[in-house]
């Protein structure tokens, strides 16, 4: 790998990382003092899994974006996946402090809703790029998905 690609590899991969500490971090107080307080359904996971899961899934989700990257796929078709995938980074940071920042848990359920629809077509344009990178956001989407459940059962709970 030429030193272009390094730098891409580590850009790629900073970027999702870098938010979801930003976000982490801003929600941290919420996520250990008010979480704690409401009801839950019993399907959802102790608090400690959510960390190491987020983190592998912002490697990934950085992974996937390098191959897309990297790739010599049309300008044009990077550009749209590119957009896409910002979208869907600034819908994931915004579920964040929408749930635990403002505890709306209603409006966090419709914007995790279209976080979720947004990653489905970032994971196709990524995949019509680069197999490699479907297959490597597919996880995030699984995840996204069992979410919006646990988001719909904390907001019928509450």
């Amino acid at each position: 790998m030429n030193m272009m690609r390094y730098l891409k590899f580590f850009l790629a991969l900073s970027l999702p990382l870098i938010i979801g500490a930003v976000s982490g971090i801003l929600t941290s107080r919420s996520v250990n003092e008010w979480f704690v307080t409401i009801n839950k359904p019993s399907f959802n996971p102790p608090n400690w899994v959510f960390a190491p899961v987020w983190t592998i899934l912002y490697i990934l989700m950085g992974i996937a974006f390098f191959f897309v990257w990297k790739s010599n796929a049309p300008t044009d078709d990077k550009r749209q996946a590119f957009i896409f995938y910002g979208i869907q980074l600034i819908l994931n940071f915004m579920w964040s402090l929408i749930f635990f920042g403002s505890h709306n848990i209603g409006i966090a359920l419709v914007e995790i809703v279209i976080l979720w629809i947004m990653i489905v077509l970032t994971t196709i344009l990524f995949k019509n790029i680069s197999s490699i990178a479907g297959w490597l956001m597919t996880p995030y989407v699984c995840w996204v998905a069992f979410a919006i459940v646990l988001n719909f059962y904390i907001w019928r709970l509450n």
